[in-house]
């Protein structure tokens, strides 16, 4: 598939929300259950922590001609804080591409390594690209707790 990658813009902010939104619907589900998934989606609904994101973080989009199919951002210069990639474009290599991208400004940025909060339907992929797990753990977020991973990898 050819994609592109740019810079988000707030004009994106309706396409990267309900990205997120039926990401976390559709693929998450395989890990969390129905209560986590309902209180993780309705994150979506927040847009101005969405705006904020786009405005003060490093955050791009992968489009191919027509629509957004994933997007990710950095906070810190270094902490990759979210990479989604839409459901109908799981498994063709948007996500590699986000995170080479995300890599080599965090390498731009000189940072010594690249960190994540990565869920466990995430954690196979960031294994397979030389991610280190740091530890597993349980994080609560409006009154539910996820279990995930953090992890590393030096750049």
């Amino acid at each position: 598939m050819d994609i592109s990658i740019r810079q988000a813009t707030e004009t994106d902010l309706p396409e990267i929300t309900s990205l997120f939104r039926n990401t976390v619907t559709h693929i998450n589900s395989k890990h969390y259950n129905e209560k986590q998934i309902t209180v993780w989606a309705s994150g979506a609904n927040e847009t101005d922590v969405w705006l904020e994101r786009i405005s003060e973080f490093y955050f791009i989009v992968a489009e191919n001609e027509t629509e957004i199919v994933g997007f990710a951002y950095l906070k810190k210069g270094y902490y990759l804080d979210g990479l989604f990639v839409h459901k109908d474009y799981q498994r063709q290599g948007v996500a590699s591409s986000l995170l080479r991208t995300m890599e080599s400004q965090v390498m731009v940025e000189d940072y010594p390594e690249i960190r994540s909060d990565v869920s466990k339907t995430a954690l196979p992929f960031f294994e397979n690209k030389y991610y280190d797990i740091i530890k597993k753990q349980k994080k609560s977020f409006k009154g539910l707790v996820f279990e995930n991973y953090i992890v590393k990898k030096t750049l």
